[in-house]
């Protein structure tokens, strides 16, 4: 009699640790208490924002000096992929109010990480990922108006607005944009808060954050919408609002961290460590040692194994 064949189960995959299981109203919270910061810290708060609007300007000064101009648009996308290093300050604020110890603006200012010059190295590669997707809107610009001299900031936004090419143009590089903006921000948005706090590399910090923002996508996706809104209000108000919402964006994204990447960060996550235990190893590395002083030793006489014990 044929017996039954056995049941085919999918291989169990053991949970990520870097999954928290938090539910997207989450970043209502995170917005809240990054609020809170702001008032306790108002001044402070305030400066930040204002040195920040500032630097915008210079950045939007410097576009119509070379005849860039049109890059505007552009550019306040790219201050998305950016911000989380700017934002670095804020970040320390948070910090040590957690720790019950007062800031100043020039601590905010004069930040030392843990993670040394690897902050920078990493808002050098945040930095490069701007700048690509600045040629990519300008070679997109191209694609859709030919390789014409390109007109003056007034003509580009008209064309831009008031022709089919330019709505074109626009739902083609809003699905680009949000592309590069979406992989920008999974790449910094737990990476920096993790170099201020944590001694590690760039590289690691980034994939660490990407993929810390991929296991709890519903919060962090969410998060991201109040980041989008907030940026908008700042772009209708002329950038002004930006000296209330940076800092608050900011102190925010310091809470999601702490809910999120500052208990699960090892580059070796413990379900990975456990496959490539040895049974009773106890994590040191003794059990490997063992294993190899007592297993017996063979070699090969008249056609047989022998021990040399």
């Amino acid at each position: 009699m044929l017996e039954p064949l056995p049941t085919l189960r999918p291989p169990q995959r053991p949970a990520s640790t870097l999954a928290r299981d938090l539910p997207a109203r989450a970043a209502l919270d995170w917005l809240t208490a990054g609020w809170r910061d702001f008032l306790a810290a108002l001044g402070q708060s305030l400066a930040y924002g204002g040195f920040l609007v500032g630097l915008s300007y210079a950045v939007l000064w410097g576009l119509a000096a070379s005849g860039l101009l049109y890059l505007a648009l552009p550019a306040i996308a790219g201050f998305l992929i950016v911000g989380p290093f700017l934002a670095i300050g804020l970040y320390a604020l948070a910090r040590r109010r957690l720790e019950g110890k007062g800031t100043s603006l020039r601590q905010m200012l004069l930040v030392r990480p843990a993670a040394g010059a690897q902050l920078a190295y990493a808002g050098l590669l945040l930095g490069l990922l701007v700048l690509f997707w600045l040629r990519a809107a300008d070679l997109l610009y191209a694609l859709f108006f030919g390789f014409a001299p390109l007109p003056g900031a007034g003509d580009a936004l008209s064309n831009v607005l008031t022709t089919p090419r330019g709505w074109a143009l626009l739902v083609v590089g809003s699905a680009i944009g949000g592309l590069f903006a979406g992989f920008a921000f999974a790449l910094s948005l737990f990476s920096v808060p993790m170099l201020l706090a944590e001694r590690r590399d760039a590289l690691t910090a980034l994939g660490l954050s990407f993929a810390m923002t991929t296991h709890n996508l519903l919060p962090c996706l969410a998060w991201g919408a109040i980041v989008a809104a907030g940026m908008g209000l700042s772009a209708a108000t002329g950038l002004l609002g930006l000296i209330i919402v940076f800092p608050v964006l900011g102190y925010g994204t310091w809470h999601a961290w702490r809910a999120i990447g500052e208990r699960n960060t090892s580059p070796f996550p413990q379900a990975i460590r456990n496959r490539h235990r040895v049974p009773g190893n106890d994590g040191a590395g003794s059990s490997i040692k063992k294993a190899n002083k007592t297993a017996p030793r063979l070699f090969v006489r008249d056609g047989r194994f022998r021990n040399f014990q």
